[in-house]
């Protein structure tokens, strides 16, 4: 497994900067088996944020038996990391940190071709107007796209989810490191598209490759929580909401799934992993 730690601007960190007993983890670990596993970089991050008082560390695990494309959009008034995109292949981890409060999302994109040259191509699913770094343009439904909010100017505490409001394309989970008791867990580690119905289905060259919601698929306010339903009154979890909730249980199924989909920890923190079951 490969491992980079990358600053806000996505550049490799230089090491002269991570105090020597961190170095000395990481040589030790890469003599042993040549490479550096998530519990290295855990243990690592445990260490480093203990010189860092501001702001996260995200780390990006794929652990898909394919390359995946993580995209990054930092919400209105927030930088986007890696000018919003990177390509990342199995097995391979990459630390990105965020500065304090930062909101946005991250989602996995499938089945990329990219000109190297110019960064130009698309993906299968959660394609971002055809570009490497998506610079600030979302990723295009269905795809499972993780949200999150580190704190903000009335609570320090931060606030994610797995939301599945998109739909959905790779299995995802997102868990603290080094939180409070009480951290939670979001993910949604099952492949929803074993399971998903017919008229929800995504299909590239004969093979599933997402799950729409049933917002994307009917596009109406009732499914979409939008216009007259935009409260969570009058607006509820569909039976294919329900249906994803199942499976899925620590996920964000619909728009007002606050009280189970959202999860709160305070931490220094948090592995991404795209197909956490492999």
């Amino acid at each position: 497994m490969q491992f980079l730690v990358l600053d806000f601007s996505g550049s490799e960190v230089n090491t002269r900067s991570i105090p020597g007993m961190i170095n000395s983890i990481l040589k030790i670990q890469q003599s042993i088996s040549g490479t550096l596993t998530v519990n290295s970089t855990i243990l690592c991050l445990t260490l480093i944020t203990q010189f860092i008082i501001d702001g996260t560390q995200l780390i990006i695990v794929n652990n898909c038996k394919q390359s995946i494309w993580p995209g990054f959009l930092g919400t209105t008034g927030h930088p986007t990391p890696k000018d919003g995109g990177f390509h990342l292949c199995s097995g391979e981890q990459v630390v990105v940190e965020v500065p304090e409060r930062w909101s946005g999302r991250i989602w996995g994109r499938q089945g990329c071709c990219f000109d190297e040259q110019t960064g130009k191509g698309s993906c299968q699913t959660g394609d971002c107007a055809g570009l490497l770094q998506c610079r600030g343009i979302g990723g295009v439904p269905p795809a499972t796209v993780v949200e999150m909010t580190f704190g903000t100017t009335k609570s320090v505490l931060h606030y994610y989810d797995v939301s599945l409001v998109d739909g959905f394309n790779l299995p995802v989970s997102m868990k603290p490191v080094g939180g409070d008791v009480g951290c939670g867990v979001a993910a949604c580690e099952a492949d929803l598209n074993v399971y998903c119905p017919s008229n929800l289905v995504v299909k590239r060259q004969d093979k599933v490759v997402g799950c729409k919601s049933a917002c994307l698929a009917a596009r109406s306010d009732r499914y979409c929580c939008t216009g007259e339903f935009a409260n969570p009154k009058s607006c509820k979890p569909t039976v294919f909401g329900h249906l994803f909730k199942a499976i899925c249980p620590q996920a964000y199924s619909y728009a007002f799934d606050d009280s189970t989909g959202l999860k709160t920890c305070r931490a220094p923190g948090y592995v991404i992993k795209f197909c956490p079951e492999n």
